[in-house]
């Protein structure tokens, strides 16, 4: 199985929707390292196929990093590509439940980290999870989240940005970027991801996907589960990182 091929897809796939998508995860990455030194503690809290523990070990070999998802296929390409390394301890369970920090190993972490992913959960869920959170970080620990977090009071620079994303996702799509369904219906036709593809269709199939919500949203509902300082440290048109520290 060639795992390595898989990453390169799904990153391809990712960027074709996030141009700048490696930039974030630099300025996550900055954070993490001026945190926490050159061996921090990491929740990579939705992992998907591991993009943010690999950039971590890319930055900083001597991190550590708990990886947490629930998508059979996406566990699947993370598992075969990381082959077993020491330093990234998988955790399968499901954000969305109450209780489900219960899974992980009893420590406390220097950084939580997500990307791309919040946006899919219901408000009040992903409420909980911000309160599930704080006792997960040691006292100065952070919580870096990159998502969609489009801002209604500018609607004329949004439509823009919709058009600048629409000419990007052309140019890639020319060049040989699979979207997010023809990325999925490769997975299909995948003997090899057979059993993973029909266990993550039995997941998400009946899903009701949440809506993104804004930053302000974000940053109030970070305040309010106790959260000592929240603020933005990268953003473009619609969307952004936004940081909070215990």
């Amino acid at each position: 199985m060639d795992w390595e091929a898989w990453q390169q897809s799904w990153d391809r796939q990712q960027e074709l929707y996030l141009p700048d998508r490696e930039e974030r995860f630099r300025v996550m990455l900055d954070l993490v390292e001026a945190a926490a030194g050159k061996s921090p503690r990491v929740l990579d809290l939705a992992c998907g196929t591991g993009t943010l523990s690999r950039r971590l070990f890319a930055r900083l070999p001597e991190a550590s990093s708990v990886a947490v998802d629930r998508d059979p296929t996406l566990l699947a390409i993370a598992r075969g590509s990381f082959g077993g390394d020491p330093r990234l301890e998988f955790v399968v369970t499901d954000l969305e439940e109450p209780g489900w920090a219960a899974d992980l190993p009893p420590r406390l972490f220097d950084a939580v980290l997500t990307a791309t992913a919040t946006h899919w959960m219901p408000p009040h869920r992903l409420d909980r999870l911000y309160r599930d959170l704080l006792p997960l970080l040691r006292p100065g620990g952070i919580l870096l989240n990159a998502d969609h977090m489009p801002d209604p009071h500018t609607p004329r620079l949004n439509a823009l940005d919709e058009i600048v994303q629409r000419a990007h996702q052309e140019r890639s799509a020319a060049d040989g970027a699979r979207d997010w369904e023809q990325w999925w219906a490769e997975v299909a036709e995948a003997p090899e991801l057979a059993r993973e593809y029909a266990a993550s269709r039995t997941i998400f199939d009946t899903r009701v996907p949440g809506e993104p919500q804004t930053l302000t949203w974000h940053r109030d509902r970070l305040r309010a589960a106790g959260f000592t300082e929240t603020g933005v440290v990268w953003r473009s048109v619609t969307d952004a990182v936004i940081a909070a520290v215990r």
